[in-house]
Order: structure tokens, then C-alpha cells, then sequence
């Protein structure tokens, strides 16, 4: 029986910034975004109450979609790799939120829910977010893979790709040398994964700055909250 979501509250949590939205199933925003900067304190008893705070001006919703920065499973978060992975493991997220926001809740990694806003539900589409870190989801004929935490596998030395296209990273190389790295994780990719098509998201993608090949292309950031309508409409697993 398909699920009949009319207004999604979307969250979006960040390393810079915490985001929410009401959204509509097609992924048309029914109120406008809120923000707030992301606190200094990032446990779950310090997260939790301020999204509350942040999702009180935007009324009434039916269904909640959580983009989380990590891996999730179950409902779970199993990694926080820029929050702090020991107070986040294992937190039960998903049943933590239901009970405060008295309504069904999924939680995907942010990449994930970025990507079921852009892919076309058509053969093997691979999304990278590139923002604090690096974040990827894997579609095959538009159903979302088992997430893998991609970012953490070691590229160069010890760094992972995490380290190698972050954004502490590129302030410190600077966006030429950024550029270069991003351009060879692109055929690293391609190699690897053989996608029909990739698409790179997140607050940097706007700075590549050279011509992708005809099977990659950049997205808005605005999918990062557009998804999380689409998680109740299209097969998330």
C-alpha cells in the first residue's frame, strides 16, 4: 500500500548548519526553509533540542525524513565521523525523534537523501555530496543501495577521501589544487564504480571549476532537503 505523505518535514543536519523544510511529495517546498548555525556542542543532548526548536515555526507535517552526516542503519547512527562518533553510536535517532515529533520517521544519510532527489531511477547512478567531508550514495534503477561509507577509504597515505576533498582541506590548498584532486577522484570513480551517471552535490560542488565529462553533473543544494520528500515515495530499503 503506498504511503501517502502530503507534507514531509525534512531535516537536514550539517557540520555548519542545521535545516528543516515542509515538502511537498512532488519536492516542492511548502514552507520555506529554516537554519541555524550548527552548535558547538554536537551530542545527541545537544542536537535534539535545538532541531526541535528549529521545526516549531513551520506547522504541520505528516511524515519526518532526517538527512544525518554519517552511516545509519536501522535507525540508528552507526558513525558521526564530524560529530563525534562515541556519543552518536549506536543512538537511536529515528525513535528518539518519533516520540518527540509524534509522527513516522526515516533516517538516511544526507548524501542518500540528496540523491533520490536528482537521480532518474535509471540503471547505476552514484551521488557525491562535497562539503565538511565527503558523502556518496548508490542507486541501481532508482533504488537506494546499502549505504557504504565510501568517504573512509584510504586514497593517499593515511588520508582518506574524507581528508583529501573536505572542506579543511581545500581552504588549505586552495581551490586550484581542490580542483585536481576532485577531477582524479572522478576517474577514480569511474573506475570503480562504472556509473551510468554521478552526480556531485553539497555546498563545493558550485567551485569546480572545470569541464566534467558528459556523464557528470552538479546539483543544487536544495536537493539535500527536496529528498527527503522522495524517501517516502521511491524504494529506500
Amino acid at each position: 500500500m503506498a504511503i501517502k505523505a502530503k507534507r514531509i518535514l525534512c531535516i537536514d543536519i550539517g557540520a555548519s548548519g542545521l535545516k528543516a523544510a515542509i515538502i511537498g511529495p512532488t519536492g516542492k517546498f511548502l514552507k520555506d526553509r529554516v537554519r541555524v548555525k550548527t552548535p558547538a556542542q554536537r551530542t545527541p543532548r545537544d542536537i535534539v533540542p535545538v532541531l526541535l526548536d528549529l521545526v516549531k515555526p513551520l506547522g504541520a507535517f505528516d511524515h519526518v525524513t532526517i538527512g544525518f552526516p554519517g552511516m545509519v542503519k536501522a535507525g540508528k547512527v552507526v558513525t558521526a565521523p564530524n560529530f563525534g562518533t562515541e556519543d552518536w553510536a549506536n543512538f537511536p535517532l529515528t525513535a528518539v525523534m518519533r516520540k518527540k515529533l509524534k509522527a513516522p520517521v526515516k533516517l538516511l544519510n544526507d548524501a542518500d537523501v540528496q540523491g533520490l532527489a536528482v537521480i532518474k531511477g535509471k540503471g547505476l547512478e552514484l551521488v557525491c555530496t562535497l562539503g565538511t567531508g565527503f558523502g556518496t550514495a548508490w542507486f541501481r534503477d532508482g533504488t537506494l543501495m546499502p549505504h557504504m561509507d565510501l568517504a573512509h577509504l584510504t586514497l593517499h597515505r593515511k588520508n582518506d577521501f574524507d581528508v583529501l576533498v573536505g572542506d579543511k582541506t581545500r581552504r588549505k590548498i586552495g581551490n586550484r589544487h581542490w580542483n585536481k584532486r576532485i577531477k582524479k577522484l572522478i576517474g577514480v570513480l569511474d573506475t570503480v564504480f562504472n556509473y551510468d551517471h554521478l552526480y556531485l552535490g553539497g555546498g563545493n560542488s558550485s567551485l569546480i571549476d572545470f569541464k566534467l565529462p558528459h556523464n557528470v553533473t552538479t546539483v543544487d543544494n536544495d536537493a539535500g532537503m527536496e529528498g527527503g520528500a522522495f524517501a517516502w515515495t521511491r524504494h529506500t530499503t
